[in-house]
Order: C-alpha cells, then structure tokens, then sequence
C-alpha cells in the first residue's frame, strides 16, 4: 500500500548532488525547481506530451542541456517507453503527462511497471490546488486511480516541496523491490516562486527496505540444498534488477542444480548454460514444468509464484520444501508457504548463499543429483522444444523470430508485444546475457513492444533493438513510429501478421470448438473470404511508410534472410517488417489454464509420459 505523504520522514542516504555538494538557494518558479530536480537526480530522457495543467514545466524544460524531452504521441507511449528505458539501463524511467486523460492514459504502463517492479518516475499535473475535488475541467484524481498499482505517490501542492518530493521519488523507485511512483504536481505549485537548493533532506522514516539477509536462514538453505536429491534453482526477475547473474551462475555450479528462468528473468542464466532446463510455466518448457513438479526442493530466488508459473497452486510441487528469497517481505509465503523465508536484496542473498554452500560442502556435505540429472536430461531429450513448418509453404511464425535471433548483432534488445509472438520469442531466441529480453510480463499489456522498444533504443543508443510484435499489438501503439522516426530513434520492428488475435484465436481452437467469434482482424464480418490474403487491412507497408520508416513484407521462406539482413543493415531510421505469416501455428507446450502443471500438453493431445520417478 503507498505510504500519504503526511507518513513520510528521513534517515536514508540522500540523492548525490551533481555539482558536487549543497548548492546555494536561488529563487525559481516551482516548474524551474522540478527540472532542475530531474537533472540533478540524473534524468537524462523524460517521455511524455504537453499539456495545460503540466505546461508551466515544458517551459524550463525547453532550456535544460541535461535532460531530453521526447514527444511522444499517445501518454501509453510515453509511459511504456519509460518502462523500455529503465529494463534496458537500470536506472529510473521518467514520464511526464497533463492533468485528467494525461494522466490517466499513464494508467496501464503505471499498473504494467508495478506488476514487473520497473523504477518509474511519473510526473503529472494537476488543476491548482484550490480547483481540486471540485471536477475542474481536466481534473482526476490520479493519486487515488494509482494507489494500488504505484509503490508510492504524492500530491504536491507547494512549490517548495518539489525537489524533496522528486529526490524521494527516486529513491523510492530505484530501491528495495523497484517500482513505479506517481508525483501529481498542482499547476500553481509550478507557477509559484520559491529557493531552490540542492540535495534536499528526505524525510522517510517508514521506508527501510531489508538488503542483507538473516544469517541463520541462509544456513538453514544451505543445508536444504546439500541435502535434497531433486533442487531445482526457480529464478525471477528480482536476481536481473538487483544485477546478480554473476553470483547466480556461481551458485547453479557450485551446488550442480538446474535453473529454470521465468519469462521475465530470461536472461539471468545463459539460455544455452547445460544446467538451464529453460522457462517455466504456461507455456514453458516440459523439462523446467515438470522439474518443478518433480523438485524435493525449490529454491526461489527473486520470483513470486504466479499463477502463469504454478497452474493449479494445490497442486503444484506437491513434495517439495520451499526456500523463498525475495527482498518484499510480502511476496513470502503469499501464494506457497515457505519453509525457509529470506528477506533480502538476491545479490546479498546468492553471495551468502554461496558461502554457506561451500563451507557445507567442506563439512562433507554434498548433494547427489545424478538420478535427478537421468530424469531431467530424458525429459529434455525427449520433449526438446520445436515447431513443424507449414505444409503449404508459407511462413512459419516460430522460424521467423528464431532467424531474426541468430541475425541479430551481438547484444541487441529484443522487446516482445503480448500474445503467441512473446511466448515465441521466449523459446525461440537465445538469451545468454542480461538486460537483452523486454516485455510485460505480470500486467500482459498489449501494446507494450514499440514504445519499449522506443524507450531502449533512447538509452541505449548504440544497442540494436528489435520489437517482436503481433498485428494485434501493433495495431494499439504503432504511432510511436512517428515519434522515433522524428527523434532519430532506429528501431526494428518484425510484425508477426496471422491475421488474428493469435493467443485468444489458439483458445478459440482448443477450448471455444472452433468458434472464431471477433479474433479475425483483415477482414470484416461480412467478408465472403476473411482468410483471403493480399486483401489485409491496414496495409502495415504503406502505414509505416507514412510513417517514416522504411518498410518490407515478407512471405516467403526463401526471401526470409534476405529480409532480416536488409533490416540490420539500416540503422539511420525505424525499420518494419511485415512478416505475414501461417494462421494456424500454436505455442507448444501448453498447461491450459486452472489446470494442473502434471496435465502440461507437449503438442495438441500429447501429454508427456514420465513413467516412475525412482525417487519418488
């Protein structure tokens, strides 16, 4: 729950002042103040579109040389691009917006931050203070809309806390378990005068997140691991946003476990290490799936039992024993109770966990995974991940993201839209390094891959970055197109066109009887021929050129390379591909859900045989 501004308070390091030490104070305008705020806490890009209640702002910020304005064309875009730029730098993403729709177009990628625990700084006007609760034109309340889904949000009415506010907001996003903070600012609050120095004194006595974790837990795991026979190493997202890949690979080597990664922690573990039986879940793989189901132990690191890992929670990993290491005291014992709850930053965790490993191992103490190495390997050899091509020659969607991977330059991003195309570009393309894989993971946003996208290229100018989008998806952001072909933004974008809205299309398939009810998006309803192709509607080809990007379709297998190559080749504006795929193809394996993960589908009606597990 967010704290109210009247129960925050101080004693945390303050934000490093950019000069070097305390500045004199000066007299501002409370606009003036909030971007000298941005440059000093280090803001170097704000996405976002002017507006009446936040336009005193965009004067300051048209003189600032330390921060860049991007203006984008829709707030989503704004606020999905903050959110691309954060996962692919580690530091905060900032959007800016005005008072009522402004603001509450922020919603979605405000909710999507705090599903994925992205740092996020929202900034958003607001009527003056005397014009609030009255339904003043453009007035909303976004600090109530956003309570539930911000770590914490202010509403600023004086000029003169402007600088302390945003130093805490910082802060706040950027430490323990990262997350997105809405500071709602009231127009006089810009326009009036007032010092401006620098740092500020925060003031948060109720915000102590715990890093270290409680030495006697870490033993107690420790001993767990060396005594199981079947571990396995569950890691989320929270070991890629408290950057301890490093420490990981140590600790999966040293203790000989397997790891599964889920969707958003791709990335933490090489895809292509021996010990990594790859995602989990609804739709991963059958070896991670059934580990879990099989483990004797589970050791969770920064991840949060979600349903789309679990399936049915009273059946999953019925004999396992549960080490949770999360630094949010609240995800422990939330979904699965854990036997061994560690409160911590996994950093700190995983290092302490390495030492207590090896000086159990010193002891004499040591696990014997070998039988559990026999069921897992068979499992992977017998159920390896794969896709057929179709028979009547036309793209296969799975071979075109697995092609657009290994062309792919060395270290670039790749941010993935919602639907078949993201659990695609999940299996398909190989993750070995951190910070390489973007997408909404919790929230499931449609919509999300461009404007990230946009977002990752701005802070990582020199990294080549592809979205992988679905026509659906494109369909809802594709504007932002213009807003990085006109701030010299070169993204690729590969456009997965079946035609449909292809995940809800594949559960229309397996569980609707084939009833295609409003999932067919080229054609209308009245269409004598809805899978006539040639006859799609938008033309993305023509869209995008209007646009300023240069544009290709591609719907031959044989022209496939060649297209990929023409895209990594130009890097001086967005390029889209318009890749019109096979309608039919589905994401394999699949735990349908409110289902059991022991009912996991290999293939349509093929359900794996794991035959007895002599450890059972």
């Amino acid at each position: 729950m967010p704290m109210t501004e009247q129960a925050t308070g101080a004693h945390h390091p303050q934000p490093r002042p950019r000069s070097g030490g305390h500045s004199a104070p000066e007299q501002v305008t409370g606009a003036q103040s909030l971007i000298r705020s941005l440059e000093e806490v280090g803001a170097d890009t704000v996405f976002g579109i002017p507006g009446g209640a936040i336009l005193p702002a965009y004067d300051p910020l048209m003189d600032s040389t330390r921060v860049r304005h991007v203006l984008v064309r829709h707030e989503q875009g704004a606020g999905h691009a903050a959110t691309g730029y954060a996962q692919a730098t580690g530091r905060v993403g900032v959007c800016m917006a005005t008072s009522g729709p402004g603001a509450t177009n922020l919603v979605t990628p405000i909710a999507d931050a705090h599903m994925d625990s992205v740092p996020l700084v929202a900034i958003t006007g607001q009527v003056a203070s005397k014009a609030i609760g009255t339904d003043a034109f453009q007035e909303a309340d976004i600090v109530g809309i956003t309570m539930p889904i911000t770590k914490h949000n202010f509403l600023v009415t004086k000029a003169e806390d402007i600088p302390r506010i945003i130093a805490q907001a910082f802060h706040i996003a950027s430490t323990g378990r990262p997350g997105p903070v809405l500071v709602d600012i009231a127009k006089d609050a810009l326009q009036a005068k007032t010092t401006f120095s620098w740092p500020p004194v925060m003031d948060l006595p109720g915000y102590r997140p715990v890093t270290k974790p409680h030495a006697k837990q870490i033993r107690e795991a420790a001993k767990l691991i060396t005594q199981a026979r079947r571990p396995v190493l569950y890691v989320g997202g929270g070991v890629l946003k408290a950057k301890a890949t490093a420490e990981l690979k140590v600790l999966a080597e040293l203790t000989g476990a397997p790891v599964t990664t889920t969707l958003m922690a791709l990335g933490a573990f090489p895809d292509k290490h021996p010990q990594h039986l790859g995602m989990p879940g609804m739709h991963g793989s059958v070896a991670a799936v059934t580990a879990l189901q099989k483990a004797d132990l589970i050791v969770a690191l920064g991840a949060r039992f979600d349903d789309r890992v679990t399936g049915k929670l009273d059946s999953f990993a019925p004999l396992a024993k549960i080490v949770h290491a999360d630094i949010d005291p609240a995800e422990i014992g939330k979904n699965r109770a854990a036997d061994v709850p560690i409160v911590g930053d996994a950093r700190e965790v995983i290092a302490d966990l390495i030492q207590a490993v090896q000086k159990e191992h010193s002891e004499g103490h040591q696990g014997d995974y070998g039988m559990w190495w026999n069921d897992l390997n068979r499992w992977r050899e017998t159920y390896p991940l794969g896709y057929d091509q179709p028979g009547d020659g036309s793209l296969s969607p799975q071979a075109v993201i697995e092609r657009i991977g290994q062309l792919a330059p060395e270290g670039t991003i790749f941010a993935a839209g919602v639907g078949q195309h993201q659990m695609w570009a999940a299996h398909f393309i190989e993750y070995d390094r951190p910070g390489t894989w973007l997408n909404s993971g919790g929230a499931g946003t449609m919509g999300y891959a461009v404007p990230a996208a946009m977002g990752a290229k701005a802070g990582a100018p020199d990294r080549a970055v592809w979205a992988i989008d679905g026509d659906g998806c494109f369909q809802m952001t594709n504007q932002e197109l213009t807003t990085c072909a006109l701030n010299n933004i070169p993204i690729k974008v590969a456009v997965i066109n079946n035609g449909a809205l292809g995940m809800v299309r594949q559960w229309q398939t397996l569980f609707y009887n084939q009833r295609y009810s409003n999932t067919v998006l080229h054609s209308g309803p009245d269409d004598v021929n809805p899978q006539a192709r040639g006859t799609r509607v938008p033309d993305f080809v023509k869209l995008s050129e209007a646009m300023g990007c240069h544009a290709i379709r591609c719907e031959s297998p044989d022209d496939l390379d060649k297209v990929i190559e023409e895209a990594n080749a130009i890097n001086d504006r967005p390029v889209v591909v318009d890749f019109i795929v096979h309608e039919d193809a589905m994401v394999w394996p699949m735990v349908a859900a409110g289902t059991s993960n022991d009912e996991i589908m290999a293939a349509r009606d093929v359900r794996p045989d794991f035959g007895d597990n002599e450890d059972d």
